[in-house]
């Protein structure tokens, strides 16, 4: 393990100009340093990694293989420590310019981002939001609850804390000239013989309408796959395919994309949509403040479809 009482903080400021810029000037531009300054860090950061990082090439400066790979880790590094030095005592969203990270689905995004926004700039004019995609691994981490202020997930495993926001239930949407519609209504064989449109989070990702499937019984026809829930209505659409999303998300097309929301013999799902944030950030009160953003939001959205 690396003595962090041994490290100077102050160099990863360097070493992310210098990955940055690749030229000693510039980079000592960007940090409020002199050349002799930049080069003096960089022979402690040549020490510290065993490597040049920085080698010239005819006229101008590359990069080594090296210090291609520590960039996107400087940047993580670089946005923790800021995130860190954020976190005060105290908290006045009057006032305050901090900038939080969000990560949701985009069925989420679609439902929370415009209310959120509004809300916000009533309450905290000078606060910003980063929205990002959920992390496309099979599961969430602890590191990317770290690298994040909150993660907005209907996945329950995981780890940290969580606060539940609104539900939904997932519904089966179909065009509305599907010759296989009877009565608005599909049968288990309509199910496994139809093409079907697969929502996905990332590779090895079961969703919770692969479960509801499975344990019907039902192995669908894999149609095509589609990134999220939100381009399924559009993949639906004029086309004998069928597809699962949330109840929201099909009210929110059905009538401008010609889609019926079809009954079938397969129980109800329901989706609870959660805030979740590392165990380290509960004491932030500009986190806690986020988080009663997002319920006050959720709140509208929970009301937006009569259960």
């Amino acid at each position: 393990m690396t003595d962090l009482r041994r490290i100077d903080v102050n160099l990863i400021v360097v070493l992310g100009a210098i990955l940055t810029e690749m030229n000693l000037t510039r980079a000592g531009e960007a940090v409020g340093m002199s050349q002799p300054a930049v080069s003096g860090a960089l022979a402690r950061l040549r020490q510290q990694y065993g490597d040049p990082l920085l080698v010239r090439k005819g006229r101008v400066f590359e990069l080594t293989e090296r210090a291609e790979a520590l960039k996107p880790l400087v940047v993580e590094a670089m946005n923790e420590i800021q995130r860190t030095f954020e976190i005060m005592p105290t908290f006045d969203p009057k006032v305050s310019t901090r900038t939080f990270s969000i990560a949701a689905s985009d069925y989420v995004l679609s439902q929370m981002t415009g209310q959120l926004l509004a809300l916000i700039e009533k309450e905290a004019p000078g606060v910003n939001i980063s929205f990002d995609s959920l992390p496309p691994d099979a599961s969430v981490s602890p590191v990317d609850l770290l690298r994040r202020d909150v993660i907005i997930s209907g996945d329950p495993r995981i780890a940290g804390k969580r606060k539940s926001l609104f539900s939904d239930r997932f519904v089966c949407i179909v065009d509305e000239k599907n010759p296989r519609l009877r009565l608005g209504k599909l049968s288990l064989a309509d199910l496994e013989e139809l093409r079907f449109v697969r929502a996905t989070f990332g590779d090895d990702i079961t969703t919770q309408v692969d479960q509801l499937l499975s344990q019907a019984g039902v192995v669908p026809r894999i149609g095509i796959t589609v990134r999220g829930f939100v381009p399924v209505p559009f993949a639906v659409a004029d086309s004998t395919m069928i597809g699962f999303v949330p109840e929201r998300l099909a009210e929110q097309y059905k009538d401008s994309l010609g889609l019926v929301i079809a009954e079938t013999p397969l129980p109800q799902s329901m989706l609870i949509e959660a805030v979740h944030w590392h165990p380290s950030k509960t004491t932030d009160p500009a986190l806690k403040w986020l988080v009663e953003m997002l319920r006050k939001t959720s709140e509208n959205i929970e009301g937006s479809i009569d259960d």
